[in-house]
């Protein structure tokens, strides 16, 4: 029998020294030959190699052509944090519209973002997919090499794949085995049975074939893997329409995590703030990060695709997107004692510089915080990064979007393209899963299932990290101009933060402890993509973002028109583009959500 080669077309890219290979898909899942290739042209060491760092590429949401990289960002702040309480669109009203239709839940299966999502994860699905099919014909390979190229693959799959179901729900699982040259139509799969069971096998199968450590940062270690396994468990942990606890999935996943946490290969750094510093990139806290560079002499690319989510002010100049939401900013306030107002945080606003002149005498709150806030939110009258103080000619437009800018993403001066084409490019990863992720999925699941003292002790650890008062942002005062500042050995607020105590009422029930374990993870980890659909998963969504809009609304007037509607809302519509392009002998084979039809 004539043995099938399943080529994706593809175009040859050095980067780093590196072969990349783009394999655009017309139709989002695949896409048919572009000319011939003879049958080893990629089933060898060197095509497989260079194949398998083309699928890796699609983790940074560029490579497609026509489509701007934030529509497939990896750290999701157009799905996952403008679409919650975290953050709003920002810039001002003109601005990307799509994104305003996404943030007031307006979404409409015609929408470009939307559609770009989609066709971004299955392109890194085609790719993963490539790779599996020509690793099977090579034979200069060694046994090992093999088993560990399969395993990166299925990983990345099984990454794709976990990211396309947490957004749009019905959704197709495509693997090797699917695609036949021969047969166009093969790729086009129904979405209409759950993928979870498939996300499952590929993470295991990953953590199966692939090391303890890599030599290479940013490929994934068996840890890696186990932790996306873990989090694929917590996101059927809780259902979705009701909050019900699934008891089954919640102890797999605690099994899962505390195997990762008693290996002891992994620890919080000492600083929170070393998870947004370049110098700190793949540290002791990082289980699978995003590899960035500042040019192609470095190990990867530079970050475009959160360019727009920069201040508006020099030296960034664009483009002032993704602003932190005063409810946001609300919820770092603590009490007298340190520890969060789980209830009363939103009742009333921490001070902020709406409608101050730039020039105008200007006090900051003065009020507890937790100094986590000033690592993750930009605001007046505080040191942003080593740049200068945070003033009101940071933001585009502050009647629109708000007086803060977003932090964690933006790199040091010393690690920006400074005075070198766009001044948003940054060498800053993109730490995908850290251990405090670990630490605190467990301090979920240990709720539900476990111990209400260890998921105590599990958010002790992430807030005692946060109370190390080395790492206080530190009061700045201005220099001769704005863009020039003197740095004291003082904090620059007064930042109040303290662990749970062994008799606190709030980890004496599980109604009361669930609620702190999602705050903090709020707090922790707020501006990073994850909020959306952390709400979701927990089966919040609905009474926290309502809620949200009535609030934000009397702030952002254009939030008034937004409407989160339950059982809807939760997920994205399938993009009408990709049910047009899935129909087979004149039916289409992909389904709309019913939500949305």
């Amino acid at each position: 029998m004539q043995t099938v080669h399943k080529k994706i077309a593809v175009s040859a890219l050095v980067l780093g020294g590196l072969l990349m290979l783009d394999a655009c898909s017309n139709d989002f899942l695949t896409r048919p030959p572009q000319g011939q290739y003879s049958p080893n042209s990629l089933s060898n060491n060197q095509g497989i190699e260079g194949i398998l760092i083309g699928a890796y590429g699609m983790l940074d949401g560029q490579g497609i052509d026509g489509q701007d990289a934030w529509n497939n960002e990896v750290q999701n702040w157009v799905f996952g944090g403008l679409t919650s309480d975290d953050a709003y669109k920002g810039t001002d009203s003109g601005d990307q519209p799509e994104q305003s239709f996404l943030e007031r839940y307006d979404f409409q299966a015609t929408n470009g973002h939307i559609r770009n999502k989609w066709r971004g994860l299955y392109e890194g699905v085609a790719r993963t997919n490539n790779v599996l099919d020509n690793l099977a014909e090579a034979k200069d390979i060694t046994d090992a090499r093999r088993k560990q190229i399969e395993a990166e693959a299925k990983f990345l799959r099984g990454y794709y794949h976990f990211e396309a179901r947490k957004i749009f729900r019905y959704v197709p699982y495509i693997d090797e085995k699917t695609y036949d040259v021969a047969d166009p139509n093969s790729t086009k799969i129904p979405n209409d049975k759950e993928i979870w069971p498939n996300i499952e096998a590929d993470f295991q199968a990953a953590a199966a074939g692939l090391p303890e450590t890599q030599a290479q940062p940013g490929r994934p270690t068996k840890w890696a893997a186990l932790a996306h396994l873990g989090k694929t468990y917590m996101f059927q942990g809780f259902d979705v329409a009701t909050g019900a606890p699934n008891a089954a999935k919640l102890q797999a996943a605690k099994t899962v995590l505390d195997q990762i946490v008693n290996s002891g290969k992994f620890s919080l750094m000492s600083n929170f703030s070393q998870n947004f510093d370049s110098d700190t990139r793949n540290n002791a806290e990082s289980i699978f990060e995003v590899q960035y560079a500042k040019s192609a002499s470095d190990d990867g690319a530079a970050t475009a695709g959160m360019g727009l989510a920069h201040p508006y002010a020099s030296p960034w100049g664009c483009c002032g997107f993704y602003q932190p939401s005063q409810n946001l900013v609300n919820a770092y306030k603590t009490d007298a004692t340190g520890l969060p107002l789980l209830d009363t945080f939103n009742d009333v606003d921490v001070k902020n510089d709406q409608g101050v002149a730039l020039e105008a005498a200007y006090t900051p709150y003065t009020g507890t915080l937790d100094p986590r806030l000033d690592w993750t939110v930009g605001r007046r009258g505080i040191l942003y990064k080593d740049f200068k103080i945070h003033n009101s000619d940071f933001i585009r437009d502050q009647t629109y979007a708000g007086p803060y800018s977003p932090k964690k993403h933006v790199a040091s001066k010393k690690n920006t393209l400074l005075g070198v084409g766009w001044q948003n490019l940054t060498a800053n990863n993109y730490r995908l899963i850290r251990y405090a992720s670990v630490l605190l999925w467990l301090a979920e699941a240990e709720v539900e299932v476990g111990s209400l003292s260890r998921a105590r002790e599990l958010v002790n650890l992430v807030r005692k990290r946060a109370a190390n008062p080395a790492d206080f942002v530190r009061k700045a005062l201005p220099g001769d101009t704005r863009d020039a500042y003197t740095e004291l050995n003082e904090p620059a607020a007064n930042y109040v933060i303290a662990e749970y105590g062994a008799a606190s009422p709030v980890f004496a029930t599980k109604e009361a402890a669930r609620k702190a374990v999602r705050f903090e993870t709020r707090l922790e980890f707020a501006m990073e993509g994850h909020r959306f659909f952390d709400l979701v998963r927990w089966g919040i969504a609905d009474q926290t973002l309502s809620a949200y809009l009535i609030k934000e609304g009397e702030k952002r007037t254009y939030l008034k028109t937004g409407r989160f509607t339950k059982g809807k809302n939760e997920y994205f519509p399938v993009p009408q583009q990709a049910i047009d392009n899935a129909f087979k002998s004149g039916a289409p084979t992909l389904i709309q959500n019913p939500a949305y039809k």
